[in-house]
C-alpha cells in the first residue's frame, strides 16, 4: 500500500456518507452504500463532499491515504449512484433553453442592472466579502483548466485544436508563472489567504462544491463531454464581463496589485476565448456530432443553475450582515489593511 504525502489533509465530514468516503480512504472502515447515498440531498453537503472527495483522489488526493483508492471498484460504484444522484436533480430542475442558440444568445447579454455577485462586489462589497469569496473559489482556481482539459481526447478536428489553444492561454502559455492558478495564489496572498492547495475545502459551502463537481462530473464521463463544452463555453463567455468588475472591486478596496492583476487578466483573455469557443470549439464539435447540440445547452444551463444557487447563497448571507463560510478564516490568515 502506497500512501500520498502532498495532498491536502481530509476535511471533517458532513452526515453520514462524506464520514463513510473519509473513513474509507482512511482505511477505517467500508465505503458508504447505495442505500446511503439514497438518502442524501443531492445538493446538500453530504453527497457534495462526498463527491468531492471521490473526484479529488484523480487531482492532488489527499495526505495519508492509499493511491489505489482512485480507481477501487468500490469507491467508484458509490461515486456512481452519487453522480446519478446529482445528475437526475440537475435534470430535474435546470431552466432549459428551447435550443442552443437561445443559451448562446442569453449568455452574450448583459443585462442593465445587474444583481449578481461580481455587481454587488463592484458596488459595495468589503475586503472581507471579497476574501471569502476568493477563499471558496480557490477549490476551482487552484486547478482552473484541469477538469477542462479532461475532455481533450474525446475531441477531434476543429474542436480539439481550438480547445487546446484557449487551455494553452490557461496554463500560462507555457510559463509557469503565468499559469491561471500561480495568478489566482498571488491573488490570495494579497488578500491574505492560505495559498496551500485545498486549504478552504473545510470552509466552503455546500454551493461552492456544487460548482467545482459539475466540472469534474462533465469531465470524467466520455457521454458527456457535450455538456462540458457547454460548461466551458458558458465560463468562457461570462467570464470578461464578470472579471472586468471584480477587477474593479479589487481596486475600490485596495486589494493588491495580484488581485487586480488576475481578474483584469481575464477580461482579456476571455473576449478571445469567447469568440474562439463559440465559433471553433461548440461549432467544430457539432460539425463532427450534431447530436451533442442538446448536451451542449445542458451543460450551459446547468451551470448557470449552479452558479445562481451560489451566488444567491453568497447574498443572502452576506446582506444579513453574516459570513458565507462554514467555519472562519483563520486569525493568522487575517488580512493587515494597507497603510495609504
Amino acid at each position: 500500500m502506497e500512501h500520498d504525502r502532498r495532498g491536502p489533509a481530509l476535511p471533517a465530514a458532513r452526515g453520514p456518507v462524506s464520514a463513510a468516503v473519509a473513513g474509507y480512504l482512511r482505511g477505517a472502515g467500508p465505503p458508504p452504500r447505495v442505500e446511503d447515498v439514497a438518502g442524501a440531498r443531492a445538493y446538500g453537503d453530504d453527497l457534495q463532499l462526498a463527491l468531492y472527495l471521490c473526484y479529488e483522489l484523480h487531482y492532488r488526493g489527499f495526505a495519508d491515504t492509499d493511491r489505489d483508492h482512485e480507481w477501487d471498484p468500490d469507491l467508484l460504484r458509490v461515486r456512481a449512484a452519487m453522480e446519478q444522484r446529482f445528475l437526475a436533480a440537475l435534470y430535474a430542475d435546470t431552466p432549459g433553453h428551447t435550443g442552443l442558440d437561445d443559451a448562446l444568445a442569453e449568455l452574450l447579454v448583459e443585462p442593465v442592472r445587474g444583481t449578481g455577485v461580481s455587481h454587488y462586489l463592484r458596488d459595495e462589497g468589503e475586503l472581507w466579502q471579497l476574501r471569502e469569496y476568493a477563499a471558496q473559489r480557490s477549490l476551482y482556481h487552484l486547478k482552473e483548466a484541469d477538469p477542462h482539459a479532461w475532455v481533450l481526447p474525446r475531441l477531434w478536428g476543429r474542436a480539439k485544436a481550438a480547445m487546446a489553444a484557449v487551455e494553452f492561454d490557461e496554463y500560462g502559455g507555457g510559463r509557469a508563472e503565468r499559469v491561471h492558478a500561480r495568478l489566482f495564489a498571488d491573488l490570495m496572498h494579497d488578500l491574505g489567504l492560505d495559498t496551500t492547495y485545498g486549504r478552504y475545502l473545510d470552509a466552503a459551502s455546500a454551493e461552492a462544491l456544487a460548482t467545482v463537481n459539475l466540472m469534474s462530473l462533465f469531465g470524467l464521463h466520455r457521454e458527456l463531454r457535450g455538456a462540458l463544452v457547454g460548461h466551458f463555453a458558458a465560463v468562457e463567455i461570462t467570464s470578461s464581463p464578470g472579471s472586468r468588475r471584480l477587477a474593479e472591486a479589487m481596486r475600490r478596496t485596495g486589494a493588491g496589485p495580484a488581485a487586480e492583476f488576475f481578474y483584469d487578466e481575464h477580461v482579456e483573455a476571455d473576449a478571445v476565448h469567447e469568440q474562439v469557443v463559440r465559433h471553433e470549439v461548440i461549432a467544430g464539435l457539432l460539425e463532427e456530432e450534431t447530436q451533442l447540440a442538446a448536451d451542449v445547452t445542458f451543460g450551459i444551463d446547468a451551470t448557470g443553475h449552479l452558479e445562481d444557487r451560489f451566488g444567491g447563497r453568497l447574498l443572502a448571507d452576506w446582506r444579513a450582515g453574516r459570513s458565507s463560510l462554514r467555519v472562519p478564516l483563520d486569525a493568522q490568515t487575517e488580512h493587515i489593511a494597507r497603510i495609504s
